[in-house]
């Protein structure tokens, strides 16, 4: 007889029978959930009797996201390749801003002064050896706000007048109230070499007038009919799909289009195997760019819960994110697809949200009600409530179409054959961290 194998886990570790192994899992379970929320209810003791508990547990747990580790270009090169920064056009505006009155008041100090100073000597270490000798600390202000950290001034004067203490260590950073900032795109700070460049795009010629077509033998008849109430002043014309018909390029539909007073004509591209809408290409006229870009995610308006119907009036336009060149340079062709002036009665806006070079495109009716009681007011980028607007909330109503696109390719002037000659398109060697717009 063959002897019993001797058992080699101990009892009550892991227990043979399945429905008791778990009841056995599911009480431990158990048991670390309510330690969890054990210590989430203290937590919220402590920090109810100390508000400062609350603010710095908020400012380490701050979220690490591919938008927080944005990298930006450090040096710019030539203007020709300016499409491809990765620069922030505003941070830059506000840096050379402050460079200039930082050296207007240099020159102002030293003209009172009559003072002989080296030209040569940093800015910062100026501020250092004049607090050094004893000056006033009002002057600590003028010290350029692009600095990374100011602690490390702290730190340096410290180490000077107490070499031997310890540093102190660094404080967490602040986290912001929410909203932090805005995402609005400021289109007053475009590049001098863009507007020059491409001037018919910074300076449109009255209202646009939109012609709207698709690519060849497509059967998206109904989604260019739905563009057609999306893009205000705009016209649907079919391309021919008879096999014995001319087939038209889309130089000569820009050359008719042109010689009838459009302003841009917008191409609906049809995937290959599919009968859904794979991109859209913008050509503005008389003499382009043409911009490629591809559609994701298309969901009509009928389709969308709780939709409404479009009035047909002139809609507001709401520009997000658009930061570097290329970006400004976007905004502005999707800035002169729409009438400058909206019909404030509609109630209609259209937004254009970029975030990480993908552009999300939403259109809703919007309609301003009394606050709930169960709601909060509504605050402005600095965290606090907005005066005059406590009681009053703001309903969302979405029209549709919403759909994501995503600039491939910016072609100069319209070509026979897309991609012969082009100012910018996306790189294959994709950094996850650096984004184009």
């Amino acid at each position: 007889m063959g002897a019993s194998r001797a058992e080699t886990t101990p009892a009550g570790m892991k227990p043979k029978n399945k429905l008791r192994r778990q009841s056995a899992y599911l009480n431990i379970k158990k048991a670390k959930e309510v330690a969890k929320r054990d210590a989430r209810f203290k937590r919220k003791r402590e920090e109810a009797k100390d508000s400062t508990l609350r603010e710095e547990r908020l400012a380490r747990n701050i979220p690490v996201t591919i938008d927080s580790k944005r990298t930006w270009d450090e040096g710019v090169g030539d203007e020709g390749d300016a499409l491809g920064w990765a620069v922030d056009v505003e941070r830059l505006a506000k840096k050379r801003k402050l460079e200039e009155e930082e050296a207007e008041k240099k020159a102002a100090d030293g003209g009172e002064d009559g003072e002989d100073e080296d030209e040569d000597e940093d800015g910062v270490l100026a501020k250092l050896k004049k607090k050094d000798a004893g000056e006033s600390d009002e002057e600590e202000d003028d010290i350029d706000s692009m600095l990374d950290d100011d602690s490390d001034l702290e730190d340096l004067d410290s180490d000077s007048d107490k070499p031997s203490s310890k540093r102190k260590p660094k404080e967490p950073p602040k986290r912001a109230s929410s909203p932090a900032t805005s995402t609005a795109t400021n289109l007053e700070l475009s590049p001098e070499f863009l507007k020059q460049k491409f001037p018919s795009l910074f300076e449109p010629a009255g209202e646009p007038k939109i012609l709207i077509t698709t690519s060849l033998n497509s059967a998206l008849h109904d989604e260019a009919q739905i563009l057609t109430e999306f893009f205000p002043n705009s016209t649907y014309i079919r391309r021919t799909a008879h096999a014995h018909a001319h087939k038209y390029s889309v130089r000569e539909i820009a050359q008719f289009a042109t010689s009838r007073k459009y302003t841009t004509l917008v191409i609906l591209m049809q995937d290959l195997h599919r009968k859904v809408a794979s991109g859209l290409d913008i050509v503005h006229l008389p003499a382009g760019p043409h911009f490629h870009f591809t559609i994701t995610n298309w969901v009509e308006g009928k389709k969308l819960p709780g939709h409404g119907n479009p009035t047909g009036h002139m809609p507001e336009l709401i520009l997000n994110n658009f930061r570097t060149p290329l970006g400004l340079l976007t905004a502005h062709l999707f800035k002169s697809l729409f009438p400058p002036q909206p019909q404030l009665e509609g109630r209609t806006v259209i937004t254009l949200h970029n975030q990480r070079d993908y552009i999300f495109v939403r259109r809703h009716r919007y309609v301003f009600r009394e606050k709930r009681a169960s709601e909060k007011s509504i605050v402005g980028h600095d965290g606090k409530v907005v005066k005059g607007v406590e009681d009053i909330k703001a309903g969302l109503q979405e029209l549709g179409p919403r759909f994501t696109l995503k600039l491939r390719r910016v072609d100069r002037g319209v070509q026979w054959k897309s991609g012969q000659e082009w100012e910018w398109k996306g790189r294959m060697e994709k950094q996850r961290t650096r984004f184009n717009m």
